[in-house]
């Protein structure tokens, strides 16, 4: 049991060797931090329909996401700036209208395997 973390060892086991393919499996802990983080972004109903909409059809201005989603313009508008401090989206000005669109290559392949049991 050569990956159970010191603090760890003195604990008792029944497989072992399985606890260390599971601590492999888990990696590490700042990788499942993040994660656990980009996941929690999509755990909102509004954030979730914002990156779906946005997988889907691409770049969409706050006005278009709030008639696609039925969100006010300023929760779109409040939702869309978690996103971007997580880098999930950016936005395109385009004059006065910025277009926003996914960025998040991992949270795309999510959305687009349907891992969230959405059908496609």
């Amino acid at each position: 049991m050569h990956l159970v973390p010191p603090d760890r060892a003195d604990h008792r086991t029944i497989d072992g060797h399985r606890v260390c393919e599971a601590i492999a499996a888990i990696g590490d802990p700042g990788h499942v931090r993040a994660w656990a983080e980009r996941f929690a972004l999509l755990a909102d109903p509004g954030r979730l329909s914002l990156l779906l909409a946005l997988h889907r059809a691409g770049p969409l201005a706050v006005t278009d996401l709030a008639v696609a989603t039925g969100m006010r313009d300023p929760a779109v508008s409040q939702a869309l700036r978690l996103l971007r401090a997580a880098h999930l989206v950016s936005g395109e000005r385009d004059g006065r209208v910025v277009r926003y669109r996914l960025v998040d290559p991992a949270i795309a392949e999510v959305l687009a395997h349907g891992v969230l049991g959405l059908p496609d």
